[in-house]
């Protein structure tokens, strides 16, 4: 059925009260509403072009990486310190001879390159890196952010934006900041709260009258700072990594800002606190961005907050393994609570199928089953492809079950659930649907 036949009213209507038969007709609506349906990327580390050379994108942003930078040191005793010393082509060389060339290309980030590579028109049969960049070397960045946003079927970017940061805050102030409808702002308070000895000096210079004991004036001042930006930026919400040992409530800076500045704001601006827990900093040094770990952590934080701010919505994912349980059947308890996507190293095939067919049989429909992380803006083709491959698949069956006892589905009750995972309960939770 092509655009058109689908535009007609009486057509639309005739889809939307189609009994579906069988599972063979079962598996073609729910493969081609998940691979059509366009998704809202709930949080991202992509930049619009509005932010110049901090919206990464290129075959050689591709192949630094810092997941593909840490695994081919694996391949290697060449030391750390002479390949940050190498230019980014260089380095780029050098991931792909070791990962692509001198071994098979089979690691989730390694293969995602590949599956880029196909999507975007590449010839992945020649290997030739040059030839490859020559390619893209044509277009603009405008251009690519059209054609990756296009072939991942990606309508709605939330970046993840810090105002700490030089090169973007004068984005913010010295330009028009992001003017680009697709893209949404998430502001990052991770400075403030995991490093405030530190951030005491920048919101001073920002003009900010804050000091390092916690003060009546203090915290005036660091609610100004937050709510001042939401609305430069018109966030949809905060958000910032927590370590794995993040407690609360606790006798320590964390707690104080989160209870005294952060829900308060938070409230006041109508918007959700977003945590993700579980990082552990630099275990590496020498891999600089790439030398981070994760670690189990404690859900009882997490529950914490829930009960204490019941009015306040919190979206949350962690990083181990083991939390993913707990923290879905929490939400069962909590419907301030939002569980969202399947962070950095939990983003690999075998863990997205284990945690989405969990998250549906224990929340329905009624959570955000995946966002991207990308750093580099053509990741969003492989990250969206692979998991919508899942998604249908596991969702195949839980309908396929369904079918069996009887029940009658029709596509549009399949498209409205598909729509809901991937775009509508993002912006439901939000109270923007």
């Amino acid at each position: 059925m092509d655009e058109e036949q689908l535009n007609n009213p009486n057509v639309q209507k005739a889809v939307n009260t189609l009994t579906i038969q069988n599972e063979a007709q079962l598996k073609e609506i729910v493969d081609r509403l998940v691979y059509q349906t366009e998704v809202t990327d709930m949080h991202t580390h992509l930049f619009s072009p509005d932010f110049g050379d901090l919206n990464l994108w290129g075959v050689d942003e591709l192949l630094i990486y810092h997941y593909l930078i840490s695994e081919t040191f694996r391949w290697t005793e060449q030391d750390y310190a002479s390949f940050w010393e190498m230019s980014k082509t260089e380095q780029a060389d050098w991931v792909w001879k070791k990962l692509f060339v001198e071994h098979s290309p089979i690691s989730e980030a390694a293969r995602g390159v590949i599956t880029i590579f196909n999507r975007l028109g590449l010839d992945t049969s020649s290997r030739n890196l040059n030839d490859y960049r020559a390619q893209w070397a044509q277009k603009s960045a405008e251009q690519q952010v059209d054609d990756v946003m296009a072939a991942a079927k990606v309508k709605k970017i939330v970046m993840t934006n810090d105002p700490f940061d030089d090169k973007e805050r004068a984005v913010w102030t010295e330009k028009q900041g992001n003017q680009d409808s697709r893209f949404y702002a998430a502001l990052r308070v991770d400075p403030i709260v995991n490093q405030w000895d530190q951030s005491v000096s920048k919101l001073n210079e920002l003009g900010y009258d804050v000091s390092a004991e916690w003060e009546t004036r203090t915290i005036e001042e660091t609610r100004r700072f937050l709510s001042e930006w939401i609305e430069r930026m018109d966030a949809l919400y905060l958000a910032i990594s927590m370590p794995g040992d993040f407690s609360y409530p606790s006798e320590d800076h964390r707690s104080r800002m989160i209870d005294d500045v952060i829900i308060p704001v938070c409230q006041d601006k109508g918007i959700p606190f977003g945590l993700m827990i579980g990082v552990k900093r630099q275990v590496n040094p020498q891999l600089r961005l790439a030398g981070d770990m994760s670690m189990r952590s404690n859900i009882e934080a997490v529950q914490n907050l829930c009960n204490r701010y019941p009015d306040q919505k919190f979206l949350v994912t962690m990083l181990s393994r083991e939390n993913q349980h707990e923290l879905t059947v929490l939400a069962r308890k909590f419907r301030n609570l939002m569980v969202f996507g399947c962070w950095w190293f939990l983003h690999i095939e075998s863990m997205v199928e284990e945690m989405t067919r969990f998250r549906l049989e224990l929340l329905g429909t009624s959570f955000i089953p995946q966002h991207s992380d990308c750093r580099v803006f053509e990741q969003l083709v492989y990250k969206w492809e692979h998991s919508r491959k899942i998604l249908a698949n596991v969702l195949n069956e839980k309908y396929a079950t369904l079918m069996q006892e009887g029940w009658v589905l029709t596509e549009a009750e399949i498209q409205r659930d598909v729509e809901d995972m991937l775009d509508v309960n993002f912006w439901r939770f939000l109270g923007k649907a």
